[in-house]
């Protein structure tokens, strides 16, 4: 089913905003760092206390930030995964042999026609997606097109890039970014009506995806993306809240261009009545569900 875009006199977030560092409370902060750093090779940018920056040697990919007695909560709303997205094919095949040298554990893979993607968990369950984006001419011209062609891929084919070309790892590859962070929610209307109407993301495609997806996912975007965000009910309609000692997401951040792009964003979340809360990285707000998010400004 095709959904046109909203009038043109409707906020649209501006183009150019991407997602930029989460950030999650842990329960054992050296663990997260290890397993981050030693198998997946990120950076430590920096660490002050219990808390932590890690990336690809720029900005700071993912924050952590320990709490005595914080705990896996499984069931509420929250991070569904986040996904860390390389720039080219060689570096997810460089990550994938790294994995398996590790005997680490991994979830899945999938072909999702705008990307390949390895699943795996991090040691307090936390969802990744280690992603790589094929040329955007490439991606399908629908989201239904998308899911139908939808698959998994073998691992073995992108394995054997390296016997191809071998060359030497040294860590995460320097352009590395977060490319989505996908949520769980409570409600996927309500989440629909934050998202698209009060934050102005867009639909991938233009498009809502087949209504048997529909119905318990979205996916948003800015730019022409494939996606930014996602929400999905998988944890259960009217899901709940995590608990304030659940380790998990903090926030994730939404990057705006220029001063000029977030204040626009920021006077349309206030004209709709959210509540927000200025902190030193920007301006900080929840998602129905409860879900951080910073909206935050490139430096």
């Amino acid at each position: 089913m095709t959904t046109p875009q909203a009038p043109a006199t409707t906020f649209i977030i501006h183009p150019k905003t991407r997602i930029g560092h989460v950030h999650y409370t842990v329960a054992n902060l050296d663990r997260q760092i290890a397993f981050y750093r030693d198998i997946l090779g990120f950076k430590v940018h920096w660490q002050d206390g219990q808390s932590a920056g890690l990336g690809a040697g720029a900005e700071d990919l993912l924050r952590l930030t320990e709490v005595t007695g914080a705990k896996i909560v499984r069931g509420t709303t929250g991070l569904y995964h986040t996904a860390f997205l390389v720039p080219n094919r060689m570096d997810l095949a460089h990550l994938l042999k790294r994995i398996v040298e590790t005997n680490t554990q991994i979830q899945g893979f999938s072909d999702h026609n705008t990307h390949l993607a390895i699943y795996l968990p991090d040691t307090e369950e936390n969802g990744i997606e280690l992603a790589w984006d094929f040329p955007k001419e490439q991606w399908p011209r629908t989201f239904a097109e998308m899911i139908q062609r939808n698959r998994g891929f073998d691992p073995y084919e992108l394995l054997n890039e390296l016997a191809k070309n071998p060359t030497q790892w040294d860590g995460l590859a320097p352009k590395t970014q977060v490319g989505h962070v996908h949520l769980h929610v409570g409600d996927i209307e309500a989440g629909k009506r934050f998202y698209r109407e009060q934050l102005g993301f867009e639909y991938p495609f233009n498009q809502l995806p087949p209504p048997q997806y529909a119905r318990q996912m979205r996916f948003f975007s800015a730019g022409g993306y494939h996606h930014h965000i996602g929400t999905n009910i998988w944890n259960g309609e009217n899901a709940p809240h995590p608990p304030a000692d659940a380790t998990g997401l903090r926030y994730y951040t939404a990057v705006l261009p220029h001063t000029e792009a977030l204040d626009a964003v920021t006077g349309h979340i206030q004209k709709h009545g959210i509540i927000t809360q200025t902190v030193p990285e920007g301006i900080f707000l929840q998602d129905p569900s409860g879900n951080g998010i910073v909206l935050t400004m490139a430096s």
